[in-house]
């Protein structure tokens, strides 16, 4: 309870500014929790889609490798489906290639959406922190101008204590945001690279597969 009790005395000597940081965090958090779920929700459907498709792939039948990317929503389906609807109709690995960028252009902006909010709710917190505490420190030293010149020394150590509770407050929800962007950051970064990596492999398995036909055919 005594912790309890400090936290509440330390959140009501802040004084107003300490509101508009607690809003900031809680919008913050609430776009860093979807965000992280939308993520790691598309990670493991991602994976299941690839164990999949990987198998079909390597034996070289794209027909069966269509019909199971044209029924899956997941990113990494959408990609190789637009790959696979140019695999045979073309013969240069650069037009495939191009069509599976393009797609992962339309997907990357959903990866990526909402995820600068969290940084930038980081950073208002921080700055309303000190803005908090520049405005607790001009009240105190307007007091402490008035105040008997017997009490100065006590009333503004007691008023710069409260004013810089903003700035605390500030930089304990700044932070952890930054670090929760930061990982935010670098899942979606790892959901862009097993995009390129699939389509990397999808493309060498459509080489091999068009060699293998010139050969035949010679």
């Amino acid at each position: 309870m005594d912790i309890f009790y400090s936290i509440v005395g330390f959140f009501a000597t802040g004084g107003l500014f300490m509101y508009p940081i607690l809003l900031v965090f809680a919008v913050g958090s609430a776009i860093a929790i979807e965000r992280y779920v939308t993520l790691h929700r598309m990670t493991t459907t991602n994976h299941r889609a690839w164990e999949k498709i990987q198998p079909v792939l390597i034996r070289g039948d794209f027909d069966k490798a269509r019909e199971l990317t044209a029924k899956d929503k997941t990113p990494i389906a959408q990609v190789l489906s637009m790959g696979l609807s140019l695999q045979g109709a073309v013969r240069r690995r650069e037009d495939v290639e191009i069509a599976m960028e393009e797609k992962m252009m339309e997907i990357i902006p959903q990866l990526e959406k909402r995820t600068p909010y969290v940084a930038l709710s980081s950073n208002i917190a921080t700055l309303l922190g000190l803005l908090g505490t520049i405005m607790g420190l001009i009240s105190a030293f307007t007091a402490v101008a008035n105040a008997n010149p017997a009490e100065k020394a006590d009333l503004l150590s007691a008023s710069i204590s409260v004013a810089m509770n903003t700035t605390a407050f500030g930089l304990m929800v700044g932070i952890p945001l930054l670090v929760v962007h930061a990982v935010l950051t670098s899942k979606t970064n790892d959901i862009v690279d097993g995009l390129e990596g699939a389509s990397v492999k999808m493309l060498n398995v459509i080489s091999r597969n068009a060699k293998r036909q010139l050969q035949v055919a010679a």
